[in-house]
């Protein structure tokens, strides 16, 4: 078995009455891939917060994030899709721009190789336990 390395990650938590921004790869299905969070590396030099916030930009295509607050932190194995431990980071931010209920977006992981091509939209917040990957471990921190 490959040795695991740990990972500094972000996951995002946007809410706007009472609902969720999610989004799924529209190049895979839902059994492949799931509902998601914006989630994503930090960056050498970067801080979480930061991090939380490009992710946010980068994976919605919309620009007006700010953050509410840091949820907490956990650990996630994601063996075996990738020998990896992820130290997950959550921020709770609010969205200070107008969005639809639904949207295309794609990220362009700065010019390096194909875009990655998501559909943006809202669900409610007590239907947010579907998140794949433990996502959605820090919901409840929501209500704290």
């Amino acid at each position: 078995m490959p040795q695991k390395v740990v990972k500094e990650k972000v996951l995002v938590y946007v809410v706007r009455d009472d609902k969720l921004l999610v989004f799924r790869h529209t190049d895979y299905s839902y059994e492949q891939v799931g509902i998601q969070v914006p989630a994503g590396s930090i960056r050498p030099g970067e801080s979480p917060q930061d991090a939380a916030l490009r992710e946010a930009r980068e994976e919605t295509g919309l620009n007006e994030f700010k953050v509410v607050r840091k949820l907490g932190e956990f650990s996630y194995d994601i063996s075996p899709y990738r020998w990896e431990v992820q130290q997950r980071h959550v921020f709770e931010l609010e969205l200070c721009e107008p969005a639809p209920e639904r949207w295309a977006s794609q990220e362009d992981h700065d010019g390096q190789g194909e875009p990655t091509r998501f559909v943006c939209f809202w669900i409610p917040l007590e239907a947010a336990h579907i998140l794949q990957s433990g996502q959605g471990a820090l919901l409840g921190r929501l209500y704290d």
